[in-house]
């Protein structure tokens, strides 16, 4: 049972640590529902939808699993993150479990079964118990997540063994199916690479690639305060970015705002700003951007003026977005590295100030974007920068390695050669 316990404690790492558990339940309710009902619910769904409705369905192919490149995949952005590898390791294929939703990519990607996860859920009573002991309030708040986690291992061991991939790629580290593919690799001495999705946090798991390309030194310098990193690091720079690279924002004047929100924003914050914006700035265009996963209802804020419009993060990409605005405005995100490397001023402002998350990536503290407290506050940078908008590229060199090198918008190129150098290709 230790073993078990010490096992599953490194697959749910991030979700039952406890710098996660303090976050607002703002952040938590992203990976599970606040509410208790809610996340029995979800148990019970998860129960008849996958662990039983796997068992009737044959999703694999052995041909096209057997001794590959894997890219392991758990969402739409990782494939996004990962493509490149794929131009230049032909061969190469996406793998993900068998009922993941990969988005708009959910056809393209080969499934591996999950069948025989329902037989190890004998484990399930012994690990509540030894979470229970060890981590009581977490494993409360989180059940549905040890739940969902239970099988994972040891299905993904038993593919492993069977299938005999050469290496796994990531472009995940924390998620609880990634880690233990991870753990699974690990065991049976099949290479595991990390190439970085998206920004990270000192919340995160140690790194423990075999091989870890990293954005820049703020991700290395945050891999560092969470433990000690196991493999090669390189900082290569953000290889989805290259395509867009050529398309960087040279206007000086500001013609079209972004909002990127997502399911951390409130709404009524979100509205009030599009107000003021709307109003103040009649003849501006305003583009909001939901998160991919905020199912909320976003229709009645886009009526609130005849200048704005509604981005389908489902179907048009995150730097696509950032092409059509010269401005952007977002609470906790990422997006606001990526808008930086498109030299697209972008401005924090918290949509969440009763549920406050304090420089989640250090954005702020790193001079990457400028910081405005209230609707009005934005209106007045706005006013003072609309006809001299700032060129902020310079911001992003600490976050991405490439930026005013020889290597700028040829990330793919040197993650590649750092990647077939790794594998002897």
């Amino acid at each position: 049972m230790k073993k078990w316990f010490a096992l599953y404690s490194n697959i749910l790492y991030l979700h039952f640590s406890e710098q996660y558990y303090n976050l607002p339940e703002s952040a938590k309710n992203a990976s599970s529902p606040q509410n208790p009902l809610k996340r029995l619910f979800r148990i019970v769904g998860y129960t008849v939808l996958r662990l039983l409705g796997n068992i009737f369905q044959s999703v694999e192919k052995p041909g096209v699993l057997t001794a590959k490149v894997w890219l392991y995949v758990v969402s739409q952005n990782n494939v996004d993150s990962l493509r490149f590898v794929q131009k230049h390791l032909p061969g190469s294929i996406f793998v993900a479990g068998q009922s993941k939703n990969i988005g708009r990519y959910h056809e393209n990607v080969a499934r591996l079964s999950l069948r025989r996860k329902v037989l190890y859920y004998y484990k399930l009573p012994s690990l509540l118990f030894q979470f229970l002991r060890h981590n009581r309030k977490s494993t409360l708040r989180f059940l549905d997540l040890l739940f969902d986690a239970v099988g994972f291992y040891e299905v993904y061991y038993r593919k492993l063994r069977q299938y005999r991939p050469s290496a796994v790629v990531f472009a995940n580290d924390h998620n609880a199916d990634a880690r233990a593919m991870l753990l699974a690799a690990g065991s049976l001495g099949i290479k595991t690479v990390y190439i970085q999705h998206a920004s990270v946090s000192t919340l995160f798991p140690p790194l423990s690639f075999d091989l870890n390309l990293l954005e820049g030194q703020d991700s290395l310098d945050k891999y560092r305060q969470c433990g000690a990193i196991s493999g090669r690091v390189e900082l290569v720079g953000m290889p989805k970015a290259d395509l867009y690279i050529p398309y960087r924002n040279t206007s000086t004047s500001i013609r079209t705002i972004g909002i990127g929100c997502n399911v951390m924003d409130e709404l009524d914050e979100i509205e009030k700003l599009l107000q003021v914006l709307s109003a103040g700035f009649p003849d501006l265009a305003i583009i909001l951007r939901p998160h991919p996963r905020d199912n909320r209802n976003f229709a009645r804020l886009s009526a609130i003026g005849s200048n704005i419009r509604l981005s389908d993060s489902r179907a048009v990409a995150t730097f696509d977005y950032l092409r059509q605005v010269d401005a952007q405005v977002s609470a906790t995100s990422g997006i606001h590295l990526e808008a930086v490397l498109l030299n697209v001023w972008s401005i924090f402002y918290d949509f969440s100030p009763n549920h406050k998350i304090e420089d989640y990536y250090g954005f702020v503290r790193h001079g990457l974007v400028d910081v405005a407290a209230t609707p009005e506050d934005i209106v007045r940078l706005l006013l003072m920068h609309r006809y001299t908008k700032p060129a902020v590229l310079d911001r992003a060199k600490y976050y991405c390695a490439t930026v005013g090198t020889p290597y700028d918008g040829r990330s793919a190129e040197l993650s590649a050669f750092y990647l077939k150098s790794f594998l002897s290709l």
